[in-house]
């Protein structure tokens, strides 16, 4: 029980009406029954490209032994192409729509009908083998719950690009336990909890804490693979919801749902007309990924009569590090208070010593979920200096050890909840043919946190890295530059073009 897959199988929970152990051990029993599998998969990584859905567990569980590489399924064919060569990824688990994006000749799973069935493609593009997976229905888990975990890979997931290109953070099986069941007292996570699942599991926040915590303790996981705020709405209001965790635009998106349900309501009750979520279930909303304004805040405890709790973390702390939790007051404009196990300090960024409480430093972070390293390139990423994770992110911390967020040194920004690193974007577009520089910068927008804006200037002639007859880049030239090489929430939103 020391894997990750193993102990959130045994706890009795479901994802989508599936048990959890039955779809833990059909992938195992993938793994067994694949020789041609086991052969891609020796000495290598493998890799997960899913959308948010019960085959991700099966995905884990059959990339048992080694560390699964959690690619965003929003990523495009180039940054995807990337972080299989650098982790040395031996085939891919996915589906059918997202299969068009891996490299040519990558051995691939298909998992649209697990936990029934799959299919091993090889490396020629012709199906190898179709693997019954039925006879996992007779496995049974049993073992030691309390079981750290191993201090073995379980999951890669690319992040820390401020150099220009993301880096692969191998997070453990006990790093990624320890923070589940952190997770779980602080959420107060119990069987009867319902979890609506809107985040991406290849994203820590949405696996850790909407996923392997509530199946820890046996609760209901409904997962929803594309985010629509009417539709989220709809399902926390007809299932009996108690729990939704997601970033802030996305519980904008479902209070100006609501506003627009009341809007078109033919009802004359003014009370009809409220802008009012009828969920009596619902007990705990948790944000986090991106700067939480009081005001949201505000109108959703209006709207809903829950708190809207934030919390903070990092992929490299697995991730969740500082939250709101249930058991106190809910403090609005704070991350929070140290998860169970985690230590948080302030401290100097020069000299590394902690600063008094109150003043402004580096948040920095010890414990199990701090994570192992790098796959490569570590020396660009972040570094962790006797235990202590250093963010990069600055904050201040009261004498009840309550965290305010103080913005980042490290050049970033968020978008929609996700990483936006801006020398990531200016690395992509300057490979274009007859483009000379790039620079990136955030602009204002309500809705998503931050546009991107790009500002392209190309060489006379617009030749570049192309022949003097090289046509001159259009800003339309770079968005589709840009849809090949970079993930949708990376593609500027407003791109300059001059030179």
């Amino acid at each position: 029980m020391d894997l990750l897959t193993l102990r959130a199988a045994a706890g009795g929970g479901s994802i989508d009406g599936h048990d959890a152990a039955s779809l833990a051990a059909a992938g195992f029993t993938l793994l067994q029954r694949s020789a041609p599998l086991v052969r891609a998969l020796a000495g290598r990584r493998a890799a997960i490209l899913l959308p948010t859905s019960p085959q991700f567990l099966v995905a884990l569980a059959a990339s048992d032994g080694r560390g699964a590489v959690l690619v965003n399924p929003l990523a495009a064919p180039a940054e995807i192409a990337y972080q299989l060569a650098d982790a040395n990824v031996g085939a891919v688990f996915t589906i059918a729509s997202l299969a068009g994006r891996l490299p040519r000749g990558t051995v691939h799973v298909l998992l649209d009908d697990a936990p029934t069935t799959a299919v091993v493609v090889h490396d020629d593009g012709a199906v190898q083998q179709r693997v019954d997976l039925g006879s996992h229905f007779g496995l049974g888990m049993e073992g030691d719950a309390d079981t750290q975990g191993r201090d073995e890979e379980c999951a890669v997931v690319y992040t820390s690009a401020m150099a220009g290109k993301p880096l692969g953070a191998i997070l453990t099986h006990r790093n990624l336990l320890a923070n589940a069941r952190q997770t779980v007292e602080a959420a107060a996570n119990v069987k009867d909890d319902h979890v609506l699942a809107v985040l991406p599991f290849a994203h820590l926040f949405g696996l850790t804490v909407s996923c392997m915590a509530p199946l820890l303790v046996g609760a209901r996981v409904t997962t929803m693979a594309r985010f629509n705020p009417a539709a989220a709405v709809d399902a926390i209001e007809r299932l009996g919801i108690t729990e939704i965790v997601g970033v802030p635009s996305i519980f904008a998106g479902m209070l100006a749902a609501l506003e627009r349900r009341a809007e078109s309501s033919d009802a004359t009750d003014s009370t009809a007309r409220t802008m009012r979520l009828n969920a009596p279930a619902l007990r705990l909303c948790i944000c986090g990924g991106a700067p939480l304004a009081v005001e949201l805040q505000e109108r959703w405890f209006e709207a809903t009569g829950v708190e809207l709790r934030q919390g903070y973390g990092l992929t490299e702390s697995s991730p969740v590090a500082l939250f709101n939790n249930v058991t106190q007051p809910n403090h609005r404009g704070t991350l929070g208070v140290p998860f169970p196990g985690v230590e948080v300090s302030i401290r100097e960024g020069s000299s590394g010593r902690p600063v008094a409480a109150g003043l402004v430093g580096e948040i920095c972070i010890r414990g199990d979920t701090v994570f192992r390293g790098y796959v490569s390139n570590g020396d660009h990423g972040l570094r962790v200096t006797d235990g202590w994770l250093h963010t990069g992110d600055r904050g201040a911390q009261d004498a009840d050890g309550r965290v305010v967020f103080h913005g980042a040194d490290k050049v970033m920004f968020t978008r929609n909840g996700f990483n936006i690193y801006p020398r990531e974007i200016e690395r992509a577009i300057a490979a274009m043919p007859g483009v000379q520089t790039v620079s990136v910068s955030a602009t204002p927008d309500d809705v998503r946190e931050n546009g991107i804006h790009a500002r392209v200037v190309v060489t006379s002639g617009g030749t570049g890295h192309a022949s003097s007859a090289a046509p001159r880049p259009t800003p339309d030239d770079v968005t589709s530059w840009c849809k090949q090489h970079l993930s949708a929430y990376k593609i500027p939103t407003t791109i300059e073009v001059g030179g």
